[in-house]
Order: structure tokens, then sequence, then C-alpha cells
């Protein structure tokens, strides 16, 4: 099993939940973080006053998946958060161990 973690933008939210919803994936955990990259931030006007703007809104979506799915799901994603532009975001793909389902104690693939 697989964890995946999407650092995506706001707006592009819906098109990779929508994405991820025809390939099967039934669970998702969504986040809203601040963060920077190469962007560095940018510089704003309020009140006639510039000031910088240092960390950027962005989303964190979650999924754990099978390993056969990986592939599938991290173009599902790079295609769905896809602008062109600085600041799209990353992929982040890290093993998972054990999955458990509280309710009902299922373990493994059958939990996710």
């Amino acid at each position: 099993m697989k964890k995946i973690e999407a650092i995506i933008k706001p707006f592009k939210l819906d098109e990779v939940r929508e994405a991820l919803s025809e390939l099967g994936v039934s669970g998702l955990t969504v986040t809203e973080v601040k963060g920077f990259g190469r962007q560095k931030g940018h510089t704003e006007l309020y009140r006639g006053a510039e000031y910088v703007v240092d960390f950027l809104p962005k989303i964190k979506v979650e999924v754990v998946i099978t390993a056969e799915m990986l592939d599938t799901v991290v173009d599902a994603i790079v295609k769905a958060a896809h602008t062109g532009k600085i600041g799209d975001g990353k992929i982040f793909i890290t093993p998972v161990e054990q999955v458990i389902r509280i309710r009902t104690g299922e373990t493994g693939a059958e939990a996710i």
C-alpha cells in the first residue's frame, strides 16, 4: 500500500477529487495548509501599503491506495492539478505498512 500526499492549488481541489472518484478511490483527507516553494511568496497591496505574503494557501490531499493503483492515481492527480504555472504543487509517495479500520477491525487492503 502507498500513501500519496499531494499539495495543490486550492481551486484545483474539485477537479482532483472528481478524477480520484472516477478511478474508484473511495476516501481521501483534505487539509488547508500554507507554504511556499520556488515561488517564495509574493507582494500584495492593502490600503496603499505593500506587504509580503510569505506563505501561500494550498490544499493537501492525502489518499492511501494499493500499490497497483499508484501510477494511475498519480497520473490522474497530475492531470487534474496541472495549470502549467509556478506553484502547481508537489506529490509525495510513501509506503504504508498497515491499515486498520477501527469500526470493523479489518486490516490491509480491505480497510482502505
